[in-house]
């Protein structure tokens, strides 16, 4: 039975040494640029890493971004303002991207996960240096990605407490 896309992604940190194909990366790539956006203005940008020593640069100043030594890649999603119809909402459009990724890896059979970049400056100052980004966009989240060397159990997130109906 093939994995519910939304229901059943998890947080993919361990990976096979096998390559991911061009046309998948395309297509989480596609997924991304899909996502809802304010005003549909899409105020984004994607780095696509594949350079070793590129990835395992990241992990100097990221802490949680370890598993960078061992995927075959990554994607690196920037915020642009300057795109912005509606100020402000650039986060919430980055998200929606970075979130279709990690579900289209689910369908492509490949493990993926959200480490966070912004706010935190010395996440943003790094990658900004290392890869050469314009000081006017914003390194917002890093999704690695790769054929997955761990098998995440599936668990039931529901929690009716947290549902309130019509009022708090």
């Amino acid at each position: 039975m093939k994995k519910d896309p939304i229901l059943g992604r998890r947080s993919v940190r361990r990976y096979t040494a096998q390559d991911v194909e061009e046309k998948d990366v395309r297509k989480l790539l596609e997924a991304g640029m899909s996502a809802p956006s304010a005003g549909n203005e899409r105020p984004w940008h994607f780095v696509v890493l594949r350079d070793r020593e590129t990835l395992e640069a990241i992990t100097e100043f990221h802490p949680y971004a370890q598993m960078l030594k061992e995927c075959p890649g990554a994607i690196l999603l920037c915020g642009d303002p300057s795109l912005e119809k509606y100020p402000g909402f650039w986060v919430q459009d980055c998200s929606a991207a970075t979130e279709n990724i990690l579900v289209m890896a689910v369908q492509l059979g490949l493990g993926a996960v959200w480490l966070g970049i912004y706010p935190v400056e010395a996440r943003v100052d790094g990658l900004r240096k290392l890869l050469g980004i314009p000081h006017n966009v914003i390194p917002f989240s890093l999704v690695p990605f790769g054929h997955p060397a761990e098998e995440r159990k599936l668990v039931d997130r529901y929690d009716g407490e947290r549902v309130h109906r019509e009022r708090w």
